[in-house]
């Protein structure tokens, strides 16, 4: 694109500001790499208030459909291949970002044939549903 990003760091972009918050500052690089299935992510979050490591992993550790893999040693991270088949998202790698206040960098991977669009779609469905926010059920 004219601006130097790509369609699908532009679509990232705007579905992170759609989901989450309009409002929220983002930059995404995405890089295409020879594997079967998986999308894997660097993020880098700056949050309003200091937030440690060990914060970051128990509350992912107590998301729905996540899991962390955060060992500090050679291997102790998920790739794609790994994940490959696999239903949840993993996270690893979460670290402190020097380079902004309360910042937090970490390291994404999931089996986008497993967990993608469809299924984030039905799930949040699911979670509108019991949250009394829709009437029809949506089948499982």
């Amino acid at each position: 694109m004219e601006d130097g990003f790509t369609k699908e760091e532009w679509k990232m972009m705007m579905e992170t500001k759609k989901i989450l918050d309009p409002s929220i500052k983002l930059v995404a690089t995405c890089v295409r790499v020879p594997v079967m299935v998986g999308h894997a992510e660097a993020i880098n979050i700056e949050f309003a208030t200091p937030l440690d490591e060990d914060d970051v992993r128990e509350i992912l550790r107590d998301a729905d459909g996540v899991q962390v893999v955060d060992k500090r040693e050679d291997g102790g991270y998920m790739t794609p291949k790994e994940c490959a088949g696999e239903f949840p998202v993993y996270v690893s790698r979460i670290r402190t970002d020097p380079t902004v206040e309360n910042g937090i960098v970490l390291w994404c991977v999931a089996d986008n044939l497993r967990k993608g669009a469809a299924l984030n779609a039905v799930q949040i469905a699911q979670l509108l549903h019991e949250r009394g926010l829709i009437k029809q059920a949506i089948p499982a």
